[in-house]
């Protein structure tokens, strides 16, 4: 029932040498996962993510609402016809799905950019994936 004792969170000067997270962690030669939340290279992560997710989910719920309020209250303007069939309250629920389509390609592209070789760091100084 006595937890082992681990040594203080990884010095910045244990980690510019290469001993990454690896050697911290408990018994079973799981890294510490609290000395990697507490590191730059993991708070550099969460800082990129947070800059993508926030913005992009704040414009998404602002072109729904737009949708949304014109549905409701501009029923002139939703019920104008384009072409045929279609009108503009048609044209602008098609668009929500090629929306949610570009917003998934960017961020896909922003991960393989920008968040995967972050990972890939936290990754290595952990001593994930080493066989």
């Amino acid at each position: 029932m006595n937890k082992s004792v681990r040594p203080p969170a990884s010095l910045p000067s244990e980690r510019a040498t290469g001993t990454g997270f690896a050697d911290r962690g408990d018994d079973i030669g799981e890294p510490d996962f609290e000395a990697i939340q507490q590191s730059p290279e993991f708070k550099l992560l969460r800082r990129r993510l947070l800059w993508f997710i926030f913005p992009m989910s704040a414009f998404f719920l602002c072109w729904y609402m737009t949708f949304v309020l014109f549905s409701a209250y501009d029923h002139d303007f939703m019920s104008r016809k384009l072409f045929g069939a279609v009108n503009t309250g048609t044209v602008f629920g098609l668009l929500q799905f090629v929306t949610t389509m570009a917003i998934v390609l960017t961020y896909r592209r922003f991960a393989r950019k920008k968040l995967d070789p972050q990972v890939d760091t936290i990754h290595e100084l952990a001593g994930v994936g080493k066989e």
